[in-house]
């Protein structure tokens, strides 16, 4: 008899990163179970199939309490524990605090921060039950900057990325791993469903490829990395320089690239 395939869940997984990562764990021998709230979700499902995984599509709103406990109560219902898992399901507003819409940066605030905490807390426990298990949540290279006209989505990004590298030293003494991925700009849905695809300098400049971000963060998570800054030499560098760079000069760096107008023509 054959060992069964090991079980990864992927939030997010309809397009974009969240998608090329099912694909990742799809060719490297996973079967999945992928969540989003968009219809979206089934063509991904059937896309995947492709690859002999077996795929199962859990269609729920992780903004709600209710969207993340629907999502747990379908992954504790396969019977089959979580080998690894990728919290990447999140959401961008761009524009000037004072003007865009409050339910949209709690919205935000919901997925970003809230639903990434809850899904953590019930995943992890069953994995230091059994300790074993690896834990990929997509940060942002946003997390070290401060986002000038996309305050809190960068500011979100940083919750992630504090949580992660805690979540890392708390369970350093057991066999579960944490990795946090940070892109940089990415060819995906984001820039347009955050309102900056058409005039601003970053929603109009060349992305990094969702599949090499995904393959980098996959490649991260399965030798057990902390942290990767993934995509293209030029993200790379981005990431070193901003080790070094001041918060202010960052923020100001931020502001040509995210405030509206600056678009290309």
């Amino acid at each position: 008899m054959t060992e069964p395939r090991p079980l990864a869940v992927i939030t997010g997984a309809s397009s974009g990163i969240g998608l090329e990562l099912a694909r990742q764990f799809a060719d490297n021998g996973f079967d999945l179970l992928i969540n989003a709230e968009d219809d979206e979700l089934q063509a991904a499902a059937a896309e995947l199939e492709a690859t002999g995984a077996s795929v199962q599509a859990v269609q729920a709103d992780l903004r709600s309490y209710d969207g993340v406990e629907k999502l747990y109560a379908e992954i504790l219902a396969t019977g089959r524990p979580v080998e690894a898992a990728a919290l990447n399901a999140g959401v961008g507003q761009g524009g000037p605090f004072v003007q865009t819409d409050l339910a949209d940066e709690l919205s935000i605030i919901q997925l970003n921060c809230a639903s990434t905490v809850h899904l953590a807390k019930r995943l992890l426990k069953d994995m230091q039950a059994r300790n074993s298990g690896k834990v990929l949540f997509t940060s942002s290279i946003a997390s070290t900057i401060p986002g000038s006209f996309q305050a809190v989505y960068n500011a979100s990004k940083s919750f992630v990325q504090s949580f992660a590298e805690a979540l890392q030293n708390e369970l350093k003494e057991t066999e579960i791993t944490i990795t946090s991925l940070m892109p940089g700009p990415t060819e995906t849905e984001f820039f347009e469903r955050a309102d900056m695809a058409d005039d601003t300098a970053v929603g109009t400049s060349k992305k990094d490829s969702p599949a090499q971000v995904a393959r980098q963060g996959f490649e991260a998570l399965m030798s057990g990395r902390a942290k990767i800054v993934a995509g293209s030499l030029k993200t790379k560098a981005s990431g070193i320089a901003n080790k070094v760079t001041p918060d202010k000069a960052k923020a100001a760096m931020h502001r040509m690239m995210a405030k509206p107008g600056t678009g290309k023509k």
